[in-house]
């Protein structure tokens, strides 16, 4: 069987990505079917990497896909590999080439390290991954609760004000990238988000259609953040009511005194007021700030656990 690996043809092959992408992660619960039109939309992100994408074909059949990513913004030499292949076709060798080019197109726009994510279950991607030298270096847990679990007087601050992000002020969404990069710089793959990011990412999202953030202030000074949102197509799709927490974040000096805790609780008082029944959130399992402790006492508790992986070009 010939495999061909060729270069992404932009403004042609969008479907094709998107329907490998979607048969690959069909049987994970927490994907739903994405469309052309919002991939088109998460490419218009600042500094959106259009080059390094690689298309494999079977007998002209595409098969798998391959994005040897590069931050724009980043000054680490960091670059990161995404790979989905067809179930059908895992096994037939696309996985190898279209790793090895992923690689070596990494390598020769002078990264030094490459990573690449997968869910702790996927045996098949754990030996791929090894076998090309990779070494596991972080996990994360997605986590799941119940709404009519959401309690109060679990030790929530009794000194902050949670107010909500007024998107058309921009004073608001300085103080949102300022507060991100504050919270969120002693944290993994951390690397500054640009006004013009923050800017961007709080009124465009492909997936998450319903969206709102807010502040935790202290006299009269925002102290911390969250997100909330709901994915309307994946609650569709998959026949539930699920919103989710996707961003939260607490300065240093005040942490360990409840503002974190006020923040979720607002957040998830938030989605069960919108009807929502469940709510999820992601997290780094060796968080600086050991945020997890923070989730499980508000009820959360680890659905699924990912693998990143890491090693030298």
């Amino acid at each position: 069987m010939t495999l061909n690996i060729r270069g992404f043809i932009q403004g042609a092959d969008e479907p094709i990505w998107v329907e490998v992408l979607n048969a690959a992660y069909a049987d994970d619960e927490y994907w739903r079917a994405i469309t052309v039109d919002e991939f088109l939309l998460e490419q218009k992100r600042p500094g959106f990497d259009f080059e390094g994408r690689f298309v494999a074909e079977l007998k002209g059949r595409t098969v798998g896909v391959a994005h040897a990513y590069v931050d724009k913004f980043r000054t680490d030499g960091q670059g990161f590999v995404r790979l989905s292949i067809i179930p059908e076709y895992r096994g037939l060798g696309a996985e190898q080439k279209l790793m090895e080019t992923a690689l070596k197109e990494l390598k020769a726009r002078g990264m030094t390290t490459a990573q690449a994510w997968t869910e702790s279950t996927k045996e098949d991607h754990i030996r791929l991954f090894e076998g090309f030298g990779f070494e596991r270096v972080r996990v994360f847990s997605l986590m799941g609760m119940e709404l009519a679990n959401v309690a109060r007087g679990i030790g929530e601050s009794e000194e902050v004000t949670i107010t909500p992000l007024r998107l058309d002020v921009d004073e608001d969404i300085q103080l949102f990238c300022w507060l991100d990069n504050e919270a969120f710089k002693e944290h993994f793959n951390y690397r500054p988000h640009t006004l013009e990011e923050t800017r961007h990412n709080l009124h465009n999202n492909p997936y998450l259609k319903q969206r709102e953030f807010f502040f935790a202030m202290l006299n009269s000074a925002g102290v911390g953040y969250v997100g909330v949102g709901i994915d309307e197509n994946y609650n569709l799709q998959r026949n539930t009511m699920i919103g989710e927490v996707n961003v939260i974040g607490v300065l240093k000096p005040h942490r360990k005194g409840g503002v974190g805790t006020s923040l979720m609780l607002h957040a998830l008082e938030n989605l069960r007021a919108k009807g929502m029944t469940g709510a999820i959130l992601g997290v780094d399992d060796y968080n600086a700030t050991k945020a997890m402790g923070l989730y499980e006492k508000v009820g959360f508790a680890v659905k699924r656990k990912d693998f990143i992986y890491q090693r030298s070009l």
